[in-house]
């Protein structure tokens, strides 16, 4: 059996972003989206998840880039002036030396959480922005913070050993540091299935695009849906529009995200997808009926 959730991060990052997600859910293959509580458009993203019941919607988390949903005061080993620290360089280094206060990420995610479940919205997973949750000092609280809200599913961030074929990475010299950088982290991932089956929760067997971010198109797309293995996997993806309030944002996502928008929506998308026999779920439906380990 192999199972497919694809997931759009980002909503409620931009007004465009919003509508590009709700597209690639209502004429493509996204099932599941991510919602940034402290996002600029978060009030629109809200109001159309209302529109797409089908949509499952969870909390993209943010520890790094933007600002706090809490007072950046009550958060002083996460913010400087005001804001999350930037660059995930540092962040990594501070999160391996345990310098961020663990109660402060469970008070802040939780309040994350709280904001997008006080919008109306059935909160059905997490993830994080930049999968900061990798590391074990970040996941810990997070799932405090998830667990004290009623929600009991997240992103597994780990993938399979070899995410595309070996001739397809040849072909793409500059997925090969993208590759060793994901490789290097994959070193948590015994903890962070250890900390998910202590503490109940329910995730996919490991993620699928994360490699391939800013680059996919449909050779890609393809080559990944032909080599999904069996259980049940997370497609990660970006869909969006690049207009003038993306343009303006700290992203290094911009063209690429109108290029996933265009993939994700193409027939042959969903198509390549029944041909290899993957069913396409939600998290919502991974919840109900967990089906992983």
């Amino acid at each position: 059996m192999r199972r497919l959730i694809v997931n759009a991060d980002d909503f409620g990052y931009t007004s465009g972003v919003n509508r590009a997600i709700v597209e690639a859910h209502s004429r493509g293959v996204v099932t599941s989206s991510t919602l940034m509580a402290n996002g600029s458009a978060f009030t629109e993203a809200a109001r159309l998840a209302k529109t797409v019941p089908k949509l499952s919607i969870g909390c993209h988390v943010v520890l790094t880039d933007g600002e706090p949903v809490l007072a950046a005061e009550q958060l002083p080993s996460l913010t400087t002036a005001a804001h999350f620290r930037d660059g995930m360089m540092a962040f990594a280094a501070r999160a391996i030396a345990g310098r961020m206060d663990a109660e402060q990420i469970t008070v802040e995610a939780a309040a994350q959480i709280r904001k997008i479940q006080s919008a109306g919205i059935a909160v059905s997973h997490i993830d994080t922005h930049k999968h900061t949750h990798l590391f074990p000092t970040i996941l810990r609280p997070l799932l405090r913070a998830a667990a004290d809200c009623g929600v009991r599913a997240l992103r597994n961030p780990f993938g399979p050993r070899l995410p595309l074929r070996s001739s397809h990475l040849l072909a793409r010299p500059g997925l090969w540091g993208r590759y060793v950088e994901v490789r290097i982290l994959a070193g948590f991932a015994g903890k962070f299935r250890e900390a998910v089956d202590r503490e109940g929760f329910t995730t996919p067997d490991g993620t699928l695009g994360i490699v391939v971010t800013g680059a996919l198109d449909e050779t890609l797309f393809y080559a990944i849906a032909r080599s999904i293995p069996e259980g049940t996997w997370e497609f990660v993806c970006h869909p969006g529009y690049n207009d003038a309030d993306l343009r303006g944002g700290k992203t290094r996502l911009r063209e690429s995200r109108e290029t996933e928008l265009r993939v994700l929506t193409l027939p042959a998308a969903r198509e390549v997808l029944a041909q290899q026999g993957i069913e396409l779920i939600s998290y919502r439906e991974l919840a109900a009926k967990p089906g992983s380990r």
